[in-house]
């Protein structure tokens, strides 16, 4: 753990960043150069290693030496890798935890409006700017985000619109169903009365999972789209790569039966399962889809993560999983 710390002489809230790092120096020192230059200055940045082994984190740490430091010895994976950064920035005293992925770029502004709006009531517990795509960089990622609990789908209303920010800068802030972890402000009474990530999922549906529970236990979530950033979406393991598809399908089924209320958790869970059989068959009898490795790999993927479900399987990927989905691995199952 690196002992230096940012010094600030002002008394407003503190704002701890949490910055997970694994074999990807450029990305993570891409984010830090952005955070070093936010107009709010309270603020902390923990980077959490998980595990690289290309020596980024060292580099990272030369260079950035104003930081704290959690070297952990393997990637433990997404929620568990945050909740090691959580605990030490509790133990601190942070007044707030500000989840931040490697893969984005923050506008100067950013944490000011949101602790503006955060601080403006004792209800608000989570706070989240637009996040936009890195390119085109005026195309909305995620804004104000709805749970369909009906339909077992997530939905980020925004999503794909190109939306010139003068315009956005002027919608109020609104009341949204979830915030993505790729960054949210969180308050730190919320761990207290939720505890920290839930780290079944390792990866994908965290970010929901900790929103639900918030939610639930009185808390409002708040969408801020005034605030910016810029993400560079699926930067750890690939746009829909097939290590992607077992996590997004595997989690979805945990999530939906975690909190869909009443009937509609079973009801989700066989939708889910639906779907996710549609697409295997799909991958597998379509001649654009079956002679394509990515798809067999991402088809024995879903099988994978619907058999992981059913027997209570969770966490990172076990053996025969990992596989399937990575190229330079025979598959143990065969489509």
């Amino acid at each position: 753990m690196h002992s230096n710390q940012l010094l600030f002489t002002n008394k407003s809230p503190e704002v701890y960043f949490i910055v997970i790092n694994w074999n990807q120096y450029a990305l993570t020192r891409d984010c830090l150069v952005s955070l070093q230059d936010q107009d709010y200055k309270d603020f902390q940045v923990i980077i959490v290693d998980n595990g690289s082994t290309d020596g980024s984190v060292d580099r990272l740490e030369n260079e950035f030496d104003n930081f704290f430091y959690i070297k952990l010895p393997e990637n433990i994976g997404y929620s568990p890798g945050n909740n090691a950064g959580i605990e030490y920035a509790l133990s601190k005293g942070a007044d707030y935890i500000f989840l931040l992925n490697n893969d984005t770029i923050v506008d100067r502004q950013m944490l000011s409006l949101l602790m503006r709006v955060s601080e403006s009531s004792d209800e608000i517990g989570i706070v989240g700017p637009t996040m936009y795509f890195s390119e085109p960089q005026d195309k909305i990622w995620a804004g104000e985000n709805v749970i369909d609990w009906k339909k077992a789908n997530i939905i980020r209303k925004e999503m794909g619109e190109q939306q010139k920010f003068e315009i956005l800068s002027q919608n109020p802030p609104v009341e949204v169903d979830y915030i993505d972890t790729c960054a949210i402000l969180i308050k730190n009474n919320v761990f207290s009365h939720i505890g920290e990530m839930d780290g079944k999922y390792f990866i994908n549906f965290d970010d929901l999972d900790l929103n639900v529970r918030s939610q639930r236990a009185g808390f409002k979530i708040v969408y801020v789209p005034a605030a910016r950033m810029w993400h560079r979406v699926s930067s750890s393991m690939g746009f829909a790569s097939p290590a992607t598809t077992y996590y997004m399908t595997r989690n979805s089924l945990l999530f939906f039966w975690s909190y869909a209320p009443g009937l509609w958790k079973i009801i989700d869970v066989l939708l889910i399962f639906a779907r996710t059989i549609r697409t295997i068959l799909a991958w597998n009898l379509k001649p654009g889809f079956r002679n394509n490795d990515q798809f067999r790999r991402k088809s024995a993927a879903n099988i994978f993560a619907l058999r992981d479900f059913c027997f209570g399987r969770f966490g990172k990927m076990g053996q025969d999983v990992r596989e399937a989905c990575y190229p330079y691995q025979a598959p143990s199952l065969k489509i």
